[in-house]
């Protein structure tokens, strides 16, 4: 089977950074697997999956320029030939369907937000028959994409998307006289709730629960909301917070600390604070996506409600005001991690998907594109 699988981007983060551990199932089931991008963005992803072999065609055109899209994207298929189109994100998806409905190629579709923007939802939600397959990228978004795109389970199934690495580098316990080293990793944006944690902070820091347990913050990641977040930090007094940007290392910095947070307003699986786990941390985090089903609140971590600064605040205090415990809680989330996702269960979620991939109609000549004129694709939301 050929298969080709089309992403928004090859930004470094979120749905590009599992292509390669994806497409690692799909070779070892027989699959030819290829990589169409509808735009570059920062290209960080790139490495990776060059790294994994992985044949990877980027269109040099934006973000907005759907219609000019949709022909690179039809042009591409039509010389790739695949038997089965794999989309990831929306206009990957709604792109990927219309192209798959041209040339009468069968679609599946990942799901792996938790929030959806509205007109993308509404978008989906009339397309999602062109798409045979959806699989949600954790259990929470699978069960969200049967409600909210009305998909019935005879055409839906979840497929956990974090392959942990038993090998990964792991955090070194805290120990009496250093301070405790607090960290996120993430890209810069209003979704994960950096603002709240500085509020959060800011709390602590009237209640002087700093000067109890020193403590120091490292945030790791871009995005344009750096300027803003860094006026607030400085406007609070936060000394001992620090962005750190881009991180090309994010498995070292994970080792690097005593506690991982992620104190985000929507998630899908969120594999940032899955590597955390991975890495013996206990996590502080929201009530959003599957963190909550993730970690066990009080024995691998403590679970706030979104958004909810006060509440943010108050189990940052109990964390820090106990830090010989953070240890113990980390090493009961490595292992509750690997039972979760280890590489057997992820090589055994993507095999179940696979027995379920559409076969492509045998009549006429496998890969003849359909000649009738474009439809329109001005109507996305990217």
């Amino acid at each position: 089977m050929r298969i080709a699988y089309v992403i928004n981007s090859v930004e470094g983060g979120g749905a590009a950074l599992p292509v390669p551990a994806v497409a690692r199932v799909l070779r070892s089931h027989g699959a030819e697997v290829s990589v169409l991008a509808l735009t570059r963005r920062d290209g960080r992803a790139l490495d990776a999956m060059r790294a994994a072999d992985l044949p990877v065609r980027v269109r040099p055109g934006g973000e907005k320029d759907h219609l000019a899209a949709f022909t690179w994207l039809n042009r591409e298929i039509a010389d790739l030939q695949p038997d089965l189109i794999w989309t990831s994100l929306t206009r990957a998806t709604l792109l990927g369907q219309l192209v798959g409905k041209r040339q009468g190629i069968p679609v599946v579709s990942w799901q792996h937000a938790a929030y959806l923007k509205p007109a993308n939802k509404v978008l989906l939600k009339a397309t999602q028959r062109l798409s045979s397959l959806w699989i949600g990228d954790s259990h929470s978004v699978t069960a969200l994409t049967a409600e909210r795109l009305a998909v019935p389970p005879e055409r839906l199934a979840a497929w956990p998307l974090f392959a942990a690495d038993p090998a990964a580098p792991q955090a070194t316990p805290w120990r009496p006289g250093e301070p405790v080293r607090l960290g996120a990793l993430g890209r810069l944006h209003p979704v994960k709730g950096y603002d709240v944690l500085i509020e959060a902070l800011a709390r602590l820091r009237s209640l002087g629960v700093g000067a109890a347990a020193p403590f120091e913050v490292r945030i790791a990641g871009d995005g344009a909301e750096r300027a803003r977040l860094e006026a607030a930090a400085a406007a609070a007094g936060l000394d001992n917070l620090r962005f750190t940007g881009f991180e090309a290392r994010p498995k070292d910095f994970l080792a690097g600390l005593h506690l991982y947070l992620q104190p985000s307003r929507s998630e899908g699986l969120c594999i940032a604070a899955h590597e955390a786990m991975q890495a013996g941390l206990p996590t502080l985090v929201s009530a959003v996506g599957e963190l909550p089903h993730s970690v066990r609140d009080g024995e691998t971590g403590l679970v706030v409600p979104p958004g909810d600064a006060a509440a943010l605040a108050q189990a940052l205090c109990w964390m820090l005001s106990h830090p010989e415990r953070l240890a113990s809680m980390g090493a009961a989330a490595r292992t509750r991690l690997l039972e979760r996702f280890g590489p057997e269960a992820f090589a055994a979620a993507g095999a179940a998907v696979v027995s379920r991939l559409p076969v492509r109609p045998s009549s006429g000549p496998a890969g003849a594109p359909d000649r009738s004129p474009a439809p329109r694709a001005s109507g996305l939301s990217a």
